[in-house]
């Protein structure tokens, strides 16, 4: 309902566009049958996994002093323009990407979630600067449904490309695969404007221009090693973080590795690519509803039914054998999705201090990053280990439940 809400919601509808086409749909698919063609299916599965959780782990390296700095430099805009661009530029340089390319693809997109994932750090830590206390969880959920708008259109059209090539001017699918990814880089760039254009940051602090590079860099060891004292003094946010921790790396590897997961067990491009988009735009009203229905129940409530629906879709994903189950599993992660991330986002944003809000951000993406890193490898060794990717859904299960258990003793103030 006001201009610098919607223009912080607005870089969601930009980035998604690199998690639905690049991250969780096309190049999982276009990794599998082109990319890496000449490897074993479960290899190719494995790779792709490890490639996943060696991006997670340099954002989880870097995040928390990007944080720091941020906070001292009053500079959020500043990074999350820098870190757009990075990732803007792995996406298009995935139109260059064939047969064989393998190694080449996993460093782009390696390139292009740092951008994605280090960008939100500071993206998600203006919201204390953009929403009311009272605003928060709605302003959260709603920064999600409407990424999913702009995700699911711009998904909704490459799914054309894809299936229709000819149609739409392309020699054959690779290249309306490819092109599909360069797309990504442009929506993202445009998309992102808003932010930059509409949003005011809270006044920078008057001893900012004082610090050097490396000053900044010891402060920002300094406020780290600070900062991390407070979180642990601080039971309710260390609580929060560290069931955040886990259950946000059964959600990350259900995302990166469902399409190829998919393809591993026989499901066709295009099935895979409809659910996919039926995530998209089912999540849209689903998103919305858990913002109301954090309002209704309390947001640790509804959280906690979002990630007990979760634990069950990876029992399901373990007997998955036909398309029809895919687009099963696709409805239930449409409904929790969403507001499982946006109720997430909105909890930790009111434990902590405003005044220090990206760099207590940088540790909530760190404790999501670094447990990134673990979910995806240990779906890549497990699948390699068995030769084969359905024990590892299975696997996934164990972090929903400790999650839960979590969540559970966790006390939140009116």
């Amino acid at each position: 309902h006001r201009p610098e809400l919607r223009a912080w919601a607005m870089y969601d509808w930009a980035n998604s566009a690199f998690i639905t086409t690049i991250a969780a749909v096309l190049l999982p698919i276009f990794y599998s049958d082109v990319i890496a063609s000449d490897l074993p299916e479960h290899l190719r599965t494995a790779y792709w996994a490890y490639t996943a959780g060696i991006a997670l782990f340099i954002v989880a390296i870097i995040s928390p002093f990007l944080g720091v700095m941020s906070d001292l430099l009053g500079s959020k805009k500043s990074f999350v323009a820098s870190f757009m661009m990075l990732g803007v530029t792995g996406s298009a340089g995935l139109y260059f990407v064939g047969q064989g390319d393998w190694l080449w693809a996993s460093g782009l997109f390696i390139l292009g979630n740092i951008g994605f994932a280090a960008g939100n750090v500071f993206y998600e830590a203006m919201l204390p600067d953009v929403a009311k206390p009272e605003e928060l969880d709605r302003v959260s959920t709603s920064g999600y449904a409407i990424g999913y708008i702009g995700g699911g259109l711009l998904l909704a059209l490459n799914l054309a490309w894809v299936q229709l090539p000819s149609t739409f001017g392309f020699r054959d699918t690779v290249q309306a695969v490819q092109a599909s990814f360069l797309s990504v880089a442009f929506w993202w760039l445009f998309f992102s404007l808003p932010l930059f254009l509409k949003i005011s940051e809270r006044e920078r602090r008057k001893s900012s221009p004082k610090y050097s590079l490396g000053r900044l860099f010891i402060q920002s060891f300094l406020r780290l090693k600070q900062t991390f004292l407070d979180i642990k003094s601080q039971r309710q946010v260390f609580l929060f973080l560290l069931a955040f921790w886990i259950y946000s790396d059964g959600i990350g590897t259900i995302i990166k590795m469902a399409t190829i997961y998919g393809r591993e067990v026989g499901i066709s491009q295009g099935q895979l690519i409809g659910a996919m988009l039926l995530v998209q735009f089912l999540g849209i009203p689903f998103t919305f509803a858990f913002g109301a229905l954090a309002g209704k129940m309390g947001a640790k409530s509804a959280l906690m039914m979002s990630l007990a629906i979760y634990a069950l879709i990876c029992v399901y994903g373990f007997f998955m054998e036909t398309a029809f189950d895919f687009w099963c599993l696709a409805a239930g992660v449409a409904m929790v999705q969403g507001g499982c991330q946006g109720l997430s986002r909105s909890i930790f944003t009111g434990l902590i201090p405003v005044e220090r809000s990206a760099e207590f951000f940088g540790f909530y993406s760190v404790s999501s990053k670094f447990a990134g890193v673990f979910g995806p490898l240990l779906f890549g060794f497990i699948s390699q280990m068995f030769g084969q990717s359905r024990v590892s859904i299975l696997f996934l299960v164990a972090f929903f439940v400790v999650g839960l258990l979590l969540l559970s003793r966790l006390r939140l103030s009116r």
